[in-house]
């Protein structure tokens, strides 16, 4: 049987109507916010099952724009996201895909553009008491959740490049709480997410990037 928490049963300090519809559709676009490199400049969402029913009368239109932004649960900016979102030059639309049946009923795509003209999309579905996982980024199927201090990084699928990481991460103290690693095709683009207990210093990022294989890394502090 699964354990709950109080956390689970009584859901997050937030701002919004419901855990599910705010709380953690918002959460979903804060992670993926933070998985881009540089300025996004459009976010498209597709939203399917309840979230496509009931995304205007939830909130969850404003959440998501405001997990854009980088806004939290409980800030009080959250329904004032819209006008937040024109002021920071933030272009967004709304699609709603009512016809796809084979997903979970909270579920939301968010394509994102940066100035660099670079689109990232990530799939993430919203798992109650303000709980959210990402399934999906591009093409590839993972499983994050936000809950952890994150190191996630992009990297060519070739030998050595996870030892390489694991040692920046043992020269600097970081101790690995979970580890796991998703790739497309063998030989070809693959992310590492590693989550930890502590803080991560920003240097981090730095020094892995200069790694030979490297290609993004993002810290997702919590």
């Amino acid at each position: 049987m699964q354990e709950m928490s109080v956390f689970d049963i009584i859901g997050p300090n937030m701002i919004g109507p419901s855990s599910s519809h705010t709380a953690g559709a918002l959460k979903i676009a804060l992670l993926a916010g933070r998985l881009i490199d540089g300025k996004i400049m459009k976010a498209e969402f597709t939203l399917y099952g309840s979230f496509a029913e009931t995304y205007q009368g939830h909130g969850t239109d404003k959440a998501l724009v405001a997990g854009i932004l980088g806004f939290g649960t409980e800030d009080t900016r959250i329904k004032y996201s819209f006008e937040f979102a024109k002021k920071n030059g933030l272009e967004y639309r709304f699609v709603l895909n009512k016809t796809e049946k084979d997903v979970h009923p909270n579920t939301v795509d968010i394509k994102l553009y940066t100035q660099d003209n670079e689109i990232t999309l990530v799939r993430g579905i919203s798992i109650g008491g303000g709980n959210c996982k990402v399934e999906k980024i591009n093409d590839i199927e993972v499983s994050l959740t936000g809950n952890y201090n994150t190191i996630l990084v992009r990297q060519k699928d070739t030998f050595g490049v996870v030892a390489q990481i694991t040692k920046v991460l043992s020269e600097n103290q970081i101790n690995i709480a979970f580890m796991r690693l998703y790739r497309e095709n063998k030989g070809q683009l693959a992310y590492t997410i590693i989550e930890v207990d502590q803080p991560i210093p920003k240097a981090i990022a730095g020094k892995l990037k200069e790694l030979p294989n490297i290609e993004t890394v993002n810290i997702i502090s919590i």
